[in-house]
Order: structure tokens, then sequence, then C-alpha cells
């Protein structure tokens, strides 16, 4: 069996891609028995690439969960931290500007009750 490609196993469903990952599995043990018992140079070249492929399938299957999930939780209010932004730990401690913006009662009754005085100067 060839090297599989990433994008074409992006198309493939999620039962497909269990199937995919269950025939590299059995190709693997398969190989490794044929390295025990003394198999030829060509069998023990393929191990590699079985492993190479068993490896890309189950990236791609996280790949999609990771999708579903952003999906699932894009509506929602909060989510999971590892689907959060990750930005910087000052980023994500500093205030939202709505927080920013607010002001206090006691600096709201200054600005109503002295409020920025406006002269008209005589030229």
């Amino acid at each position: 069996m060839a090297a599989v490609k990433a994008h074409k196993l992006r198309e493939l469903s999620k039962a497909d891609l269990e199937k995919q990952l269950k025939d590299l599995k059995l190709e693997l043990s398969s190989l490794r028995v044929a390295k025990v018992t003394g198999g030829a140079a060509s069998k023990l070249s393929k191990i590699k690439v079985v492993r190479k492929s068993i490896a890309c399938v189950l990236t791609v299957m996280n790949q999609k969960t990771r999708d579903a999930s952003r999906e699932y939780y894009s509506t929602r209010p909060f989510a999971p931290i590892d689907l959060r932004e990750k930005k910087t730990r000052a980023i994500r401690r500093r205030l939202t500007k709505s927080e920013a913006g607010k002001k206090t009662v006691k600096q709201a009754k200054k600005d109503k009750h002295f409020s920025k005085r406006l002269y008209a100067v005589k030229a």
C-alpha cells in the first residue's frame, strides 16, 4: 500500500477513516511478523511508510473532530480551553473593551457635577 495523502483522507467519512486505520494497523502487524521471521528488505522498508500513513489518518481524524467541536461551540458563549484563541497570557488577562470603557459610580458623579467648562474668549 502506498502512502496515503491527507487531502484525499479529508474527503472520507469517519467510518471510512476508521476502516482505513484498521487496515493499516493489520498491515503493520503483518509487516512486523515478517520482520521477525526474516522477510524481504522491501517489506522492512515498508514499515516506515505504513507507520506514517497511520499517523496521517489519526491526524485527519483528530482535525475533523476538532473542527466539529469548533463548529458546535461557535454559537455558545464559552468554549473549552483548548479551542479558545491562544494569543498571549497578557492579552488574555487584559480588560475587554466594554470593561475598559465603564466608569465607577464615583467617577460618573464627578463628571456629572463638574463637567468640562466651556469659555468663549473675546478676541
